[in-house]
């Protein structure tokens, strides 16, 4: 269905089973965010195996940064369909995700049935404070690299505007912003902070049948198992839901899970009472936690949503489907736009105003991640935050004298450790479950 591109890379690659024990490794060691699992795959292939060149690992990440989904998972895709084809992209792809959901699911488990505990309940207390943080590092962080015009800062307040304010659904900003990036890329590129133009290269040509056959297998194999649960169960249940819910999401996945998780909280949330807004903030907790990419605090999500409506399995099974229907249709479409695309990157790659869409989508994902970061702080620094409509607006209504101060103290220490101490991501959140835990015990 799809052809290798880079047969010298693969004439000098490793066999399969060694290739499959190298993306094993890099699964397991895949901590730190979509930084850090770029980085260890170009330490393990380029550096240390020599697998890929450095002009073809950078090409490969510039490609999977314009699609939807998870950029490291995917690019692990991509290498490993360039190494042995298909079966390469698979076992790379497939590897990349396992360790994490794994170890998802156990923390899923102990959450729900953990609760209650004294120590689990302060350690979550404690991971609430180190999630408000790190959503601001990362606030910071993409704007800094995404708001590099005046043009750009404006479609980020646009966005957080239309999301916080007028409660505008995340994929509609998505789509707004991409297209008004095409538009004005070739007019105006310097409001895109875009680099001069790019000749295009020569597109890639008899490849459409087997790019159809590709598409129409993988979106068979996507939504099978939604299928077969509204068989078996009927359009209104909750596997149903979240399979048509994260199948959405992952087509508008763009600007990572930060930018997600605000249209995310909002429907598993508001929409569909899966969950708690302190939840969500623990599920974001948890998912810091483990290796693989961070956008499987979904699967925390559709644990949760099948755990509390099981009918006919007990919660403890209902829950294990619902997670793994939403790992399935989270990431096959992934790994989808990866063999899909495969073929076509260089005129893909050249297209200037696929650049402007894809900048100005990025612009507003920090509007959208700001949104996130105000939604997380009152949930956590208080407790009881009620949505008020005024027409077409929303705002949050809130009593500051409830402002919980153990909380605040907490996500001030997390600040320290983050910013001023400049700490790893996965030691703030361990050392905030442990304070947390003995704040909860000390202090009641």
């Amino acid at each position: 269905m799809v052809t290798k591109i880079d047969s010298a890379a693969a004439s000098n690659g490793p066999t399969l089973g060694e290739a499959l024990r190298v993306w094993f490794r890099i699964g397991c060691l895949s901590f730190g965010g979509p930084a850090g699992q770029i980085a260890l795959m170009h330490r393990v292939l380029v550096d240390e195996k020599k697998w890929i060149h450095e002009p073809r690992f950078l090409h490969a990440l510039n490609f999977c940064m314009l699609l939807p989904g998870p950029e490291a998972q995917q690019l692990a895709t991509y290498v490993g369909w360039l190494l042995h084809g298909l079966r390469g992209g698979l076992i790379a792809g497939i590897l990349f995700i396992v360790p994490g959901a794994i170890v998802m699911l156990a923390l899923s488990l102990l959450y729900a049935l953990g609760r209650g505990v004294p120590l689990i309940d302060g350690a979550l207390f404690g991971i609430k404070a180190a999630v408000l943080v790190i959503v601001v590092e990362a606030l910071i962080r993409i704007g800094k690299r995404a708001l590099k015009s005046p043009f750009l800062v404006a479609v980020a307040c646009a966005a957080f505007i239309g999301i916080f304010i007028l409660a505008l659904p995340f994929p509609l900003i998505v789509v707004a912003a991409g297209a008004l990036g095409y538009a004005l890329a070739r007019a105006r590129p310097e409001w895109l902070a875009l680099k001069g133009d790019v000749p295009a290269s020569p597109a890639a040509r008899g490849r459409l049948r087997g790019t159809a056959i590709t598409v129409a297998v993988a979106l068979a194999i996507w939504w099978m198992p939604v299928a077969l649960a509204a068989l078996a169960f009927g359009p209104d249940h909750v596997l149903v839901g979240i399979g048509t819910f994260f199948s959405k999401l992952a087509v508008v996945s763009f600007g990572g899970a930060y930018a997600l998780l605000a249209y995310m909280a909002q429907q598993a949330v508001d929409v569909h009472g899966w969950m708690s807004a302190r939840e969500m903030v623990d599920g974001l907790g948890l998912a810091e936690t483990t290796p693989g990419p961070l956008i499987l605090v979904t699967q925390f999500v559709g644990f949760l949503a099948a755990f509390r409506n099981s009918a006919p399995f007990d919660p403890v099974t209902a829950g294990v489907i619902g997670a793994a229907m939403t790992v399935w249709v989270v990431f096959v479409p992934s790994m989808l736009w990866i063999f899909a695309g495969a073929p076509y990157v260089e005129p893909l790659r050249a297209n200037h105003r696929l650049a402007g869409g894809l900048a100005a989508i990025t612009a507003a994902v920090v509007g959208v991640i700001l949104n996130l970061s105000v939604w997380f702080a009152l949930h956590v620094l208080f407790g009881e935050v009620r949505e008020v409509h005024a027409g077409p607006l929303r705002f949050y209504a809130l009593d500051l004298l409830a402002l919980d101060i153990k909380a605040a103290a907490l996500a001030a220490i997390a600040a320290l450790l983050m910013f001023g101490l400049h700490r790893g991501l996965i030691e703030v959140v361990i050392t905030m479950a442990v304070l947390g835990a003995a704040a909860r015990y000390a202090l009641g």
